[in-house]
């Protein structure tokens, strides 16, 4: 008996240690994602790169700069409109072919918003946008989990959400500079070549996977019952909604407090904090996810009071756009992980409801700011932020069993 059972759970020990020791020797493949990181790089500057250039952008097509901000809410419209249900009828697609997908929507897009003098074409280039970001969000954060050992999954995310801050840190400064120097249409035209590239890059470096069969695809809503899901969704919506406000406005922001010239240097001491930021986030999420949460909240708080009481003081505008920097950077990192780990077996589902729900305050985010911006002035945006941090700081606090736990499902702290 005692010998049956030996030679019965003999290999499945010794199945177990090989996995885990092949497991341990597998790295990460930094080539493929690096090119997925640019593919958030692409996705993330051109949708906040309009920011930097409204004034331009305003002038030529005609409109208000109110109204040229909607380019940025068009955007998030047509994502969440349509990243669920694309994301569920191609999620039987092979995962290289929906990327490149994707991102060849990019390169068309922006070339139509680089060549458009009509503000109506302008808009449904950038709503051609929003509707590849909503294929791409879906993918990419699971995509990155795939090609990673378990063990490094958080690492392989980080690495692929580092297109973020780098969007906000070299891109957006770089693309206001080359709008300023050259004209906003040549930075959109860049973004077009670049994906280009990218286009390649992919199809060379990254590793295809298969889609999931018909009868492995669970109802996306149903995950909302996941304990976890909702608290982190709505930390999600909340959040991006505070930053919205004020980032799409913030060129004009700037203008108004006589520092119009300086957006550029106010966006690099932004982005290069966030590139901090993500740094650390990544070196330390495995372990203090809520705290790491907490402290972003606050930061972001803290640039936000700056930014409504010292506006009038140069010095305190770059500390502001530092603390706003250090709090923000890792916030991707932070509550997609935070979503991957509540969803559990339904975190694909988690991952396209995060990312429409993030789409849906980005442009509840561009309406809201210009509503404030013609009704009540700049200042009402920093306040606002502060406002609205209020109750995301209230449910990260109080979501210490499950969204934002205080302790690791495997019990580490």
């Amino acid at each position: 008996m005692h010998t049956a059972e030996q030679t019965t759970s003999s290999p499945t020990r010794s199945t177990i240690a090989a996995t885990t020791a092949t497991d341990r020797s597998r790295k990460l493949p930094l080539l493929a994602l690096l090119a997925l990181a640019t593919a958030v790089f692409i996705t993330s500057l051109t949708e906040t790169l309009p920011a930097g250039l409204l004034p331009a952008m305003s002038g030529d097509l005609g409109v208000s700069e109110s109204a040229t901000g909607q380019t940025v809410t068009v955007y998030a419209i047509g994502t969440f409109l349509t990243a669920i249900p694309l994301t569920a009828a191609t999620a039987g697609w092979r995962r290289k072919r929906l990327l490149l997908t994707s991102m060849a929507g990019f390169a068309v897009a922006n070339t139509v918003t680089a060549l458009s003098s009509n503000y109506v074409l302008t808009m449904a280039a950038r709503a051609v946008a929003g509707v590849a970001a909503g294929l791409a969000w879906a993918l990419l954060v699971g995509y990155a989990r795939r090609m990673a050992p378990a063990r490094l999954e958080g690492k392989a995310i980080a690495i692929a959400m580092a297109g973020i801050p780098v969007a906000l840190s070299l891109g957006v400064p770089a693309g206001t500079f080359l709008g300023t120097a050259l004209g906003w249409r040549v930075a959109f035209l860049a973004m077009t070549a670049l994906t280009v590239v990218v286009l390649g890059w992919i199809a060379t470096a990254v590793p295809d996977y298969p889609g999931r069969p018909r009868g492995a695809r669970a109802p996306m809503l149903r995950v909302l019952k996941v304990p976890g899901v909702t608290p982190v969704l709505f930390v999600t919506t909340v959040f991006v909604l505070a930053h919205t406000v004020l980032y799409a406005y913030i060129a004009t922001f700037l203008d108004r407090l006589g520092m119009g010239g300086s957006a550029d240097l106010v966006l690099l001491a932004f982005g290069v904090a966030s590139l901090v930021s993500i740094w650390f986030v990544g070196a330390r999420i495995h372990r203090r996810l809520r705290a790491l949460t907490v402290a972003s909240t606050l930061l972001v708080a803290a640039a936000a009071a700056v930014f409504a009481v010292f506006s009038d003081v140069p010095a305190l505008v770059y500390v502001a756009a530092t603390l706003w920097g250090l709090g923000w950077g890792g916030v991707p990192t932070l509550l997609q992980t935070a979503a991957g780990q509540a969803g559990g077996e339904s975190a694909d589902a988690a991952q396209a409801l995060l990312v429409t729900l993030w789409n849906v305050a980005m442009a509840a985010g561009g309406v809201v700011g210009g509503l404030l911006l013609d009704g009540l002035g700049h200042l009402s945006l920093p306040w606002s932020v502060l406002l609205l941090l209020v109750p995301v700081l209230a449910v990260v606090v109080g979501a210490r069993a499950h969204g934002f736990p205080t302790r690791r499902a495997d019990g580490a702290a």
